[in-house]
C-alpha cells in the first residue's frame, strides 16, 4: 500500500476516490518567477474574463464522468480568481481599458547592431568576432540561443585563446563589471556605439536563419529519419536482424564491465537460447526485422552457416530480380520525353510568391523535379510527403515550368473538393502570369464543361484540374506535357491503365502522403523514383492522437476544448442515413454550438455552400462523412472525432487526421471505438499503430508498415516472399539495391562477398550515455543509434547542442562517445575496417578496398621504424605511450591525417 500520510482524500464528480499530496497547495505560479518590483500592464475586461474562464473549468469538471480517469478538481490545476488579484496585488500594475489609448514615446542613442556574419571569405563568423572585440573597446555581451550552442561557441573561441566567464543575465553582466562574458537567451542584439555596452547574439554571427536551419539539419536524412523511429518501435521480444549473426530477439540495453570500462550493449537471444551482445557503437549492424508476423521470426543459431545459407539464397533471388528490375529501367531510359528549358529570373519571380522558407526536404524535392525536367527522358516520380509538408508547392513550381516551356498541365484529383482546392491555389499562385487555370468537377455545368473540354483541345488552357473526368476519352489536350496526379491509390483499375499508359509520353509527377505498398514498392525498387518530405514546417506541432471507447463526455469534452480556444471541429459520422440523427444528439449535448452537416449524396451547390460557411468560420462542427478525407485544408480546425475508427484502414486514418494541425496550434485527434471486445485483432492493431505513429512525417514510415504487413508480392512476385521472410524486408532491399548498382556498373553481382559492416573503432573508454544523464532506455538507444548514423561533423555538433539543451551539460563518457563517433566517420570514408588503440599503442586494419595510398604507408613505417610496423597485407602496428585517453585520441586523428595525405605532393612541395 502506497503511503497516504500527508495527503488530501477527495472524490471525483464521477464516484472514484483520490488522494492529493498536500504540495500541490504550494505550486508554483507565473508570478513566482517574475523579479520584485516588475511593472504589470493588463487590458480589456481581465476580471470578466477571468471569471468566465473559472466559471467554464468548474463546470467542465463537473461534468467529468469517467471513473478510470479522474480528474484533479480546478483549484489543483488553475489559479482561482481571487488569488489572481492577490498575486496581482503584490506588483505595480498599468491597466489599459479599452475606452483609453496610450501610447509610449522613447528616445534612444540605440544603433543598429553590427551584422559580423559579413565579412571576408576566409573569416569565419568567430574571427569576425574576435576582430569586433579588438576595435569595440567598450563591454560586450555574447548572447547564445540554448544552453548547447553556448558550449559549441565556447569550443569555438578557445581556438582564439578567449574562454568569456558564463553569466546569469544582462543585469548580472552589467554588475559584474566584465569586459566581455557570455550568457543564454534568444535576444536580438543591442548596440549604441564604440566603448558602449553591446549584446551581440547568435543571428549577428550566423545570420537570421541559421538557427531554423540548424534545428532542421538534423533531420535532412529522411531515411536516417525512418530508422530512428523504427528503432523507437523496438520493446523488449521483438526481432531484430544483425548483418553477421542473423536474426534474434532484443532483450533491451546492458551494462557490461569490458577491462575495467563500463559499456553499454544491446542484449539480443537466438535459438535455443543463446544471447549475443552488440556494443552501442555498433548500431549500425542492427536494423528492425520486417517481413512477417514478428511471433514467426526466424531465430538463428549462433555460430552455425544458417544465417549465411539464407543470406545467400536471399542475395541470388535478389540477383534475378535486380536484373528484371534492369531490363524495366533500361527501357524506361531509353523512351525520349520533351527536354524542358528553364528561365532562371521568371522562375525565381514565380518562387518569391511563396509566403514561406523551404524545409530542407522539400528544397531537395524540388532539385530533384527539376532535373528530371530538365533532362531527355520522361520524368515519372514519386513524392512522400505528410498532409501540409508542402507537396503542393512542388507540384506548382513543375507546373511553372511546364507552362513556361508552352506544355499544358493536368492535376488529376480524386475528389471534387480537392479539385476546388487546387483550383483556388493554382489559380491564386498564377494570378500575375499568363496561365489559364480551368477545373473540371461535379460543380460545373454541362455547358461549362463543354466549354472548358473544348478550350483545351485548342490550347486554351494552360492547367486543368479535376477528377478522374479527366481521363475520359472526352478530353483531350492540344500539347499536354506534365500530369501531376494527387492520391493516386484513391483512384480505380481504368484509371490506373489509363495513366499507366500515358507513362511512356509525358512526365508524371505522383504526391502522397502514405503511398500504397505497389507505389512504394516500384520505387523502393527503382523503377520509379523517390522524393521523401519529412522536415515538418516551422512551428508545426504533432497531432496529439488518443484511442478512446465510445463516451459522450468525452466528445463533450473535446467539442467545448476546442471551440472555447476559438477553434472548429471535424466530427466525423460515415454513416449518410444517421448523420441528421447524430446531428440531433451532438445539438441537444451543446446548443450553443453551430454545427453543420455534410456527405456526398448532398447536391453540389449544397455542399459547396455547407464547405464555404465552414471555411469562413459561420460554423463551430462540421459532422461529414469521408468526403474531407483529401484536400480540405481549413488552419483553423484542429480537433478530429472520427466515430468507428475501427473501420478505418491504417493509410485512410492517417489521412483523415491529417485534415487537423495544419497550424502552428495544437491540433487533436479522437478514435473513437466500440468497446474493446468488439473489435477485431487487426483493427486493434491499426489503432495501436495509427496512436503510436503520431510523429510529424509519419505517413512513409506507415505505409513501409503497411507494405510489410500486405506483403511486396505484387511487385516481386510469391517467389520473392519467402526470401523477404527469411532475412527480413530492410535487408532484402539493400541486397536488391547494391546488385542492381554492381549491373549498372556492368559488374555482376557477387552473393559471396562479405556485407561491409562499416568500421569499428575501440579506444578502450568508456563512451556511453549514463543512466543519470537520461534514464530513460529507449531515449538511449535512439541517441546511440543518431550518433552512429551521423554521417559528418556538422550533424554530431548538432546532436551535442540538442543533447545539451534537453538533458544538460554532457558528461565525459558522452564526450568519449562523440570523440570516437568523429574518428568512425574519418575512417570510414578512409576503407578503413578496424582501429584499436590502447595504452601502449594499437593497430589500424584497411578494408580491401580503401584509397589510402600504399605509399603513405611505407613511408610512414621507413620515417619510424620502431613506432610502426605492417603485420600483413592489410595491417598496420604503432606503439606508443597512450594512457591518458585524450592524448591517445589525437594520436590517432594526427595518424589518419597522415595516412591522408599524399606522400608525392609532399615530394613536389618540398
Amino acid at each position: 500500500m502506497p503511503d497516504l500520510r500527508g495527503c488530501e482524500r477527495g472524490r471525483s464528480p464521477g464516484g472514484c476516490e483520490y488522494y492529493l499530496p498536500l504540495f500541490f497547495d504550494h505550486c508554483a505560479t507565473l508570478f513566482d518567477y517574475l523579479p520584485e518590483g516588475s511593472a504589470l500592464i493588463t487590458t480589456g475586461d481581465h476580471h470578466g474574463s477571468a471569471q468566465h474562464f473559472w466559471t467554464e473549468v468548474t463546470s467542465r469538471f463537473e461534468g467529468s464522468i469517467d471513473p478510470r480517469r479522474p480528474l484533479l478538481p480546478p483549484r489543483r490545476c488553475f489559479t482561482p480568481v481571487e488569488e489572481l488579484y492577490r498575486h496581482l496585488g503584490r506588483f505595480p500594475v498599468l491597466e489599459l481599458r479599452h475606452t483609453m489609448e496610450a501610447a509610449v514615446h522613447l528616445r534612444t542613442n540605440v544603433q543598429s547592431p553590427p551584422n559580423l556574419a559579413t565579412g571576408r571569405a576566409s573569416e569565419s563568423p568567430t574571427g569576425n568576432l574576435v576582430r569586433f572585440l579588438q576595435d569595440h573597446g567598450g563591454p560586450v555581451l555574447l548572447c547564445a540561443e540554448s544552453a548547447g550552442r553556448r558550449e559549441i561557441l565556447l569550443e569555438s573561441l578557445r581556438e582564439y585563446k578567449l574562454s568569456p566567464p558564463a553569466v546569469v543575465n544582462w543585469q548580472a553582466f552589467i554588475k559584474s563589471g566584465l569586459e566581455f562574458a557570455i550568457t543564454t537567451a534568444p535576444d536580438r542584439g543591442f548596440y549604441s556605439g564604440p566603448g558602449q555596452l553591446t549584446l551581440v547574439c547568435e543571428a549577428q554571427l550566423f545570420g537570421n536563419r541559421v538557427a531554423q536551419r540548424r534545428r532542421r539539419s538534423s533531420v535532412d536524412d529522411s531515411s536516417a529519419v525512418n530508422a530512428f523511429k523504427a528503432l523507437n518501435e523496438l520493446r523488449e521480444g521483438v526481432p531484430v536482424v544483425h548483418l553477421e549473426h542473423g536474426v534474434g530477439r532484443y532483450l533491451g540495453l546492458q551494462k557490461l564491465m569490458v577491462e575495467e570500462q563500463e559499456f553499454e550493449f544491446l542484449a539480443l537471444e537466438y535459438a535455443q537460447g543463446a544471447r549475443l551482445y552488440v556494443p552501442v557503437a555498433s548500431l549500425h549492424l542492427i536494423s528492425r526485422y520486417a517481413g512477417s508476423d514478428p511471433e514467426m521470426a526466424p531465430l538463428h543459431k549462433l555460430g552455425s552457416d544458417q544465417w549465411e545459407k539464407a543470406r545467400r539464397k536471399a542475395s541470388e533471388k535478389a540477383n534475378d530480380i535486380a536484373a528484371q528490375l534492369l531490363e524495366v529501367y533500361a527501357r524506361r531510359e531509353a523512351r525520349e520525353g520533351f527536354t524542358f528549358e528553364s528561365r532562371d529570373h521568371a522562375y525565381a519571380r514565380f518562387c518569391a510568391g511563396f509566403p514561406f522558407e523551404e524545409t530542407a526536404d522539400q528544397a531537395a524535392t524540388i532539385r530533384a523535379v527539376l532535373e528530371d525536367m530538365h533532362s531527355p527522358r520522361v520524368m515519372d516520380r514519386l513524392v512522400c510527403g505528410d498532409v501540409g509538408f508542402g507537396k503542393t508547392e512542388v507540384a506548382l513550381r513543375a507546373a511553372f515550368v511546364a507552362t513556361s516551356n508552352h506544355k499544358q498541365v493536368a492535376v488529376l484529383v480524386p475528389t471534387t473538393l480537392l479539385a476546388q482546392q487546387h483550383h483556388d491555389t493554382f489559380s491564386d499562385r498564377f494570378a500575375d502570369w499568363p496561365v489559364t487555370v480551368e477545373v473540371v468537377s461535379r460543380f460545373r455545368s454541362g455547358r461549362e464543361l463543354g466549354e472548358v473540354t473544348r478550350r483545351a483541345a485548342a490550347g486554351e488552357v494552360d492547367i486543368l484540374i479535376g477528377t478522374h473526368k479527366l481521363l475520359q476519352s472526352d478530353f483531350r489536350f492540344k500539347d499536354l506535357g506534365l500530369l501531376i496526379i494527387d492520391e493516386e491509390h484513391r483512384f480505380g483499375v481504368k484509371q490506373k491503365e489509363v495513366i499507366k499508359a500515358l507513362r511512356a509520353e509525358i512526365d508524371i509527377l505522383t504526391l502522397t502522403a502514405t503511398p500504397i505498398p505497389r507505389t512504394l514498392n516500384m520505387a523502393l525498387g527503382g523503377m520509379r523514383d523517390l522524393s521523401i518530405i519529412a522536415t515538418p514546417p516551422a512551428r508545426r506541432l504533432s497531432i496529439k492522437t488518443f484511442v478512446r471507447e465510445h463516451n459522450v463526455a468525452l466528445i463533450k469534452e473535446a467539442l467545448l476544448r476546442e471551440t472555447l480556444r476559438g477553434g472548429q471541429v471535424y466530427y466525423l459520422h460515415n454513416e449518410v442515413k444517421t448523420i441528421e440523427e447524430t446531428a440531433r444528439k451532438l445539438r441537444e449535448l451543446l446548443p450553443d454550438i453551430s454545427i453543420a452537416v455534410a456527405h456526398g449524396q448532398m447536391r453540389e451547390t449544397q455542399l459547396e455552400q455547407v464547405m464555404s460557411r465552414f471555411y469562413h468560420r459561420h460554423h463551430h462542427v462540421l459532422l461529414c462523412t469521408t468526403i474531407i478525407e483529401t484536400g480540405i485544408d481549413i488552419p483553423n480546425a484542429n480537433t478530429i472525432i472520427i466515430e468507428r475508427a475501427d473501420k478505418f484502414g491504417l493509410a485512410q486514418l492517417h489521412q483523415l487526421r491529417g485534415r487537423v494541425g495544419r497550424s502552428h496550434h495544437q491540433a487533436y485527434a479522437y478514435l473513437l471505438t466500440p468497446p474493446r471486445s468488439a473489435i477485431t485483432p487487426d483493427a486493434a492493431k491499426r489503432l495501436e499503430a495509427i496512436e503510436a505513429a503520431g510523429d510529424l512525417g509519419a505517413g512513409y514510415l506507415l505505409a513501409t508498415h503497411d507494405l510489410e504487413i500486405r506483403g511486396a508480392g505484387e511487385l516481386l512476385g510469391d517467389e520473392q516472399s519467402g526470401q523477404i521472410h527469411s532475412v527480413g524486408f530492410s535487408l532484402y532491399m539493400d541486397m536488391l539495391q547494391r546488385a542492381v548498382e554492381s549491373l549498372k556498373r556492368g559488374e555482376i553481382p557477387d552473393v559471396d562477398a562479405p556485407l561491409d559492416q562499416g568500421t569499428e573503432v575501440n579506444l578502450h573508454v568508456s563512451a556511453l550515455i549514463p543512466d543519470d544523464y537520461l534514464p530513460d532506455v529507449n531515449g538511449r538507444l535512439i541517441l546511440y543509434k543518431r550518433i552512429a548514423a551521423a554521417s559528418s561533423d556538422s550533424e554530431l555538433r548538432n546532436l551535442q547542442v540538442e543533447m545539451i539543451d534537453r538533458f544538460g551539460l554532457l558528461p565525459p563518457q558522452v564526450k568519449n562517445l562523440f570523440e570516437v563517433s568523429r574518428l568512425r566517420q574519418r575512417a570510414q570514408a578512409m576503407g578503413i575496417r578496424t582501429i584499436e588503440a590502447g595504452p601502449e599503442g594499437g593497430s589500424i586494419e584497411f578494408k580491401q578496398s580503401t584509397p589510402v595510398n600504399p605509399l603513405s604507408l611505407v613511408t610512414l613505417v621507413q620515417s619510424a621504424p620502431r613506432s610502426y610496423k605492417l603485420a600483413g597485407a592489410n595491417r598496420l602496428r604503432f606503439e606508443h605511450d597512450l594512457a591518458e585517453f585524450q592524448v591517445r585520441y589525437r594520436y590517432v586523428e594526427q595518424l589518419l591525417d597522415t595516412l591522408a595525405t599524399d606522400p608525392r605532393k609532399n615530394t613536389a612541395n618540398a
